[in-house]
This record gives structure tokens, C-alpha cells and sequence, in this order.
């Protein structure tokens, strides 16, 4: 099986655009800013609560923490929010007006307290990619994306496994696309 299609910048956008027209905008629209922001995968977006991004406090928080039940590995780990998604959150969570931390952070009209299963968030993603005209991208698209870029800044596969939550460089080195623009900047360094 192809593993799923990184997306640049214009696609990303171009994959926005196509939510904005729809029902649901601004939920979809944070959904896969959270899966092209921090890496997160789909069933782990999907288990998230209100309570995993508002802290007592009613602020964003600035890591989420997800427990080993969340995680595909079965081991704890940390998600850590940069700047540009915190402020996405904040609109959103702002927009639903929740605080119920018990509360799902993506629900659905079906089961607005529990949101989204793994499967019905892999199955939406692809709609929203297809809908947007955007081939081989996948609920898996927005963590290889996220990888990829992280790369390209020069940060080193070490730092990069621990975001992603691997426990083995080899799996995370496997994310990672060789795009035209890192080998641009690779070849400028000779």
C-alpha cells in the first residue's frame, strides 16, 4: 500500500478553501490543522476532550498530554502545541463554547459527547481530501506533512522521533519526504 501523500502549502490551503463552503467549517477546519500541526494521528484527534486543551483556567494549553490508552503504541506521551494552533483552538474552543471538560473537542451531530471513532475521522478526512480534489492524501497525510517540514527546518531525527512518538529513529525516518525544495537547499550547503 502507498503511504500517503505529504502536502504543501498551496494543498493544505487549497484542502481549507474546500472546507470552508461546508457545514461544520470551523470544526473541520481545526481538525486538520490539528493533524498538520502536530502530528497527531487520527485516533488520537478523535479521542481528544475539551479538558485535554483548556486548563483549569479556560486557557489553551501549550502541550496536550495523551495517555497510553490514546496513543497507538500504548505508551504515554506529549504533544506540544506551537503558537499558530494554540490560536487556532482558542477560536474554535471559543466558537463552541464548551466547558465541559468531559466533553468531546470534535463532536458530531450523530454523538456530539463521545465525536468521532477512529474509523468515521479516517473516512471524514478522506472525504474533505477528495472533495478538495487532493489525490492520495489520507487521515495519515497531515502527520507525514508535519514530519516532513519539521525535517526540512534541519531538526534532527532524534527530536523528531520524540514528537511523533516513535521509539525507533528507523519508523520515523520512513515519514520523512524528500520534497524538491529540501533537496534545493541540500545541494546549497556544498
Amino acid at each position: 500500500m502507498a503511504q500517503a501523500r505529504t502536502l504543501n502549502e498551496q494543498e493544505i490551503q487549497q484542502v481549507l478553501d474546500y472546507i470552508s463552503t461546508r457545514k461544520h467549517a470551523q470544526r473541520d477546519h481545526t481538525m486538520l490543522l490539528v493533524s498538520h500541526l502536530s502530528g497527531m494521528r487520527v485516533g488520537e484527534i478523535a479521542s481528544l476532550t475539551v479538558g485535554h486543551v483548556l486548563d483549569t483556567t479556560g486557557q489553551i494549553r501549550a502541550e496536550i498530554r495523551l495517555t497510553a490508552a490514546q496513543t497507538k503504541g500504548k505508551h504515554p506521551r506529549t504533544v506540544f502545541l506551537n503558537k499558530r494552533l494554540r490560536e487556532v483552538l482558542a477560536n474554535y474552543v471559543q466558537s463552541i463554547r464548551v466547558n465541559d471538560p468531559e466533553r468531546a473537542l470534535f463532536p458530531t451531530q450523530k454523538n456530539p459527547r463521545k465525536g468521532f471513532s477512529s474509523n468515521s475521522l479516517t473516512q471524514h478526512f478522506a472525504h474533505l481530501y477528495t472533495g478538495a480534489g487532493i489525490d492520495g492524501a489520507t487521515s495519515h497525510s497531515g502527520r507525514r506533512t508535519y514530519a516532513t517540514n519539521i525535517a526540512s527546518q534541519g531538526v534532527g531525527l532524534r527530536v523528531l522521533m520524540r514528537l511523533m512518538g516513535h521509539r525507533n529513529v528507523s519508523t520515523t525516518a520512513v515519514y520523512i519526504d524528500a520534497n524538491d525544495d529540501m533537496l534545493r537547499r541540500a545541494v546549497e550547503l556544498v
